[in-house]
This record gives structure tokens, sequence and C-alpha cells, in this order.
């Protein structure tokens, strides 16, 4: 899981493959998300393992199914009839009702996919699911508040609406409520709060949260760096030493394009220092992850 958090997908499918054989559901279902992410769609492999998380009651294993069209297309269907969202909802309704948060919030995503769509019953599950303490749902419910009606105009209303519920998420120690609420509360003009968060988003091992304590360091005053306002004075030694940590932990194009999008703005002295201050941004726990949802894009 450790590598599913930065999209190292074939890498953690060995780990994976142990736990699948000796019963783990969830180690099935994140198989068919490596292998559905790797080829870009739903190939054989991944579909031969949603089925297998299907079997054992996984319900997005079963909408992941539907998406890529198992049953009409390569006759993998329900024991019971063809239809997926409508078994998901079977197996995973009376869960909820019988009280388990994750079951509730998965609801929130099976009512949009049965035949008559309920929104309202959708949302009744992940309001439910943010009640009992679930941090994603909260977090879920931040994110709809903040989109409502056109996701690219903010204002203040959504913004403080989104606010109540990304700190809820924040506060029980959610990453990505961590780095929400620093991007609302930096909207709303709070940006000594905002730079609390960020933070305590980079300590939680949030990636975006890292990345900003880097980027504020050498950069603050870059167009763009508005959630630089309420960050300390900046120390690009420290902003260079925390990008080569990034890069150590977990390479790849993007770490790539930061260091060689800042290096110039440091000069061989500050490089040389950020290198000798690299280890101290290494091996830190919890590790970096960019927190992808478990049923993402």
């Amino acid at each position: 899981m450790r590598l599913w958090g930065i999209h190292q997908w074939e890498r953690m499918q060995p780990p994976l493959e142990i736990a699948a054989e000796s019963g783990d559901t969830e180690a099935m279902y994140y198989l068919g998300e490596a292998n559905r992410l790797l080829s870009r769609g739903l190939s054989q492999a991944a579909l031969d393992w949603y089925y297998q998380a299907a079997q054992h009651g996984e319900p997005y294993a079963m909408l992941r199914l539907f998406d890529g069209g198992a049953c009409e297309l390569g006759d993998v269907c329900p024991e019971n009839g063809d239809d997926w969202p409508q078994e998901a909802l079977e197996l995973t309704l009376p869960k909820a009702e019988a009280g388990d948060p994750k079951a509730m919030a998965a609801l929130y995503n099976i009512y949009y996919y049965v035949e008559e769509p309920d929104e309202e019953e959708a949302l009744k599950w992940l309001y439910r699911a943010a009640e009992t303490g679930n941090a994603n749902a909260m977090n879920w419910l931040g994110e709809l508040a903040r989109n409502e009606g056109d996701a690219f105009e903010l204002n203040t209303k959504k913004l403080e609406a989104a606010e109540m519920w990304f700190r809820r998420a924040a506060e029980v120690g959610y990453a990505p409520g961590m780095n929400n609420l620093a991007s609302v509360l930096n909207h709303l003009d709070q940006p000594e709060e905002a730079w609390e968060w960020i933070t305590k988003a980079s300590e939680a091992g949030h990636m975006y949260g890292r990345g900003w304590l880097a980027a504020c360091n050498i950069a603050p005053n870059e167009s763009g760096r508005e959630l630089c306002r309420g960050a300390p004075e900046p120390n690009p030694a420290e902003g260079w030493a925390i990008f080569l940590a990034i890069h150590e932990e977990v390479p790849g194009t993007s770490s790539e394009n930061a260091l060689r999008a800042y290096r110039d703005s440091l000069t061989p002295e500050q490089r040389a220092e950020g290198e000798r201050m690299k280890d101290e941004w290494l091996g830190l726990e919890p590790p970096l992850s960019y927190f992808p949802e478990k049923f993402g894009p």
C-alpha cells in the first residue's frame, strides 16, 4: 500500500499477490486497480482480479466490472443475474445498516451506478459515514461543497461550507483533509493558519504538502505562490534539500522536473548546503504519498 500511494503499480503487485492468494479481498481489488491503470483499461488480468474480489463481496470491484462491460462483453456476470451495481447494493446495504462506515461511504458511489440513480440516498449515506468518523467521507463532503455548481467559481459561501468538512477530516489526522483545508483557508485570506495546515500535511506524508514546503523555501514570490504568504522566512538550501529527498524517496518525472525548474533559483553554495541537509528529510514516517482514492479515476 506504500507503493500504491506513490503510483508504483508494477512494484506493488508481487507482495499483493501473496496476500491475495491467502484470501485478502482488498489485495485482490488493488491488483485489479494496478493492472487497470497500467493497461489504461480493463485488461484480462485486471478483470480476473476484480472478479475474484467481487466474489468475496468487494463492491468497488463490482463497479469496475460494470464500467468495463465485463458482463456484456465477457460474460463475467454475478451469480444471480447480470447487474453488478445491483449486486453491490444488495451486499453493501445490510453492512451499512449494521453500522459499517466503509460500507456507508461505498453506497455513495453505488447509488449513482444502479439502474435508477438516487442522489439523495447517495448523499444520505455519505453524511452518515462522515458522522460515524469516516475521514474520507468528511473530505469528500468538503470537495462536494467546494465544487458545488461551477467548480471553477469559488465564493465565500462555498469555501466556508467546504472548510467545515475539511477541518473535521484534518483534525482527525487525515492528510488530504489537511491539504484541502490549507487551500481553502488561503482562499479565505487566512494565510497563517493555511501554512500551519500545509506544514501538518507535510508531516502526515502528503506529497503536495511536502512540495509546498520546498517551493516556498526557494521561490515564495513566484506567480501562483499565494499559499506561501503565511510561510516563515525562506531558506533556499532547506527547500533544495526537501526536493532532493522527495526525488530520492519518490523518483520520477515530477521530482525531476522540480529539480530542473528550481535549480537556477539557488546559488551553487545553497545547492551544496541542501545536499548536506538532504538526509534530514529522508526516512520520515509516515512515508510520502499522493493518497489516491480507493475508487478513483
